[in-house]
């Protein structure tokens, strides 16, 4: 289970997180809506390490954790971009298999199995050698997935999950993220898609501009 408490963030004085309070139960999926500028993807950002927040706590099964931090208990949690961030001169296999190695100093075998056993998974086993410009939308966004799935997060983050794609790829994306919650990942996803939450979501959390709010 995922803790975050009192999450506050400012930037050049104006403050974009006031005291947010948020939990996923595990296995569980939360959805956190909103329109722009009401801090959903600082709020992630924050989650994943990628900001510093100016203050707050975070928790999964009740043990404190950094999520800016180096330690093995600090990288539980996975992330998916918006724009899928893979690395254009490497092709599929390597994109999957870079981090393993290079952070968990995986071996290079066991880390290619894995990525194969991802690929295949996800309907991408014949893409293993093709590089990104190769590949649909579609297919670039299971790959994001499948090397986050590498680094065997505990809780796996999406930011805009549907939005690069075309509109009838949108239930894809819905079926692999409920695929992984039977496999008992933990997911939180920030999207603009109100429709698209209800549909994967077992909770929602519904965000505003801090000058919008009561």
């Amino acid at each position: 289970m995922l803790e975050v408490r009192n999450l506050k963030k400012s930037f050049g004085g104006r403050q974009i997180l006031n005291g947010v309070d948020l939990t996923v139960e595990d296995g569980k999926i939360l959805c956190i809506v909103g329109p722009s500028g009401a801090g959903k993807t600082t709020l992630l950002r924050c989650i994943t390490g990628l900001e510093s927040p100016d203050s707050g706590e975070f928790s999964i099964d009740g043990r404190s954790f950094n999520p800016q931090g180096t330690e093995a208990n600090d990288r539980v949690i996975g992330v998916v971009f918006q724009d899928f961030k893979l690395f254009p001169n490497l092709s599929v296999m390597e994109n999957i298999t870079l981090a393993p190695t290079m952070v968990l100093k995986k071996d290079k075998t066991a880390a290619t199995a894995e990525a194969k056993r991802l690929l295949d998974e996800l309907g991408l086993g014949d893409k293993e050698d093709l590089y990104p410009y190769q590949l649909s939308g579609g297919q670039k966004q299971r790959v994001a997935i499948a090397r986050a799935l590498a680094m065997k997060p505990k809780i796996l983050c999406y930011d805009e999950p549907t939005s690069a794609l075309d509109p009838n790829l949108r239930k894809d994306v819905a079926n692999i993220i409920l695929g992984l919650k039977k496999d008992g990942m933990t997911q939180l996803i920030v999207t603009h898609d109100l429709d698209f939450a209800e549909d994967v979501a077992d909770d929602i959390l519904k965000v505003k501009p801090l000058d919008q709010q009561n």
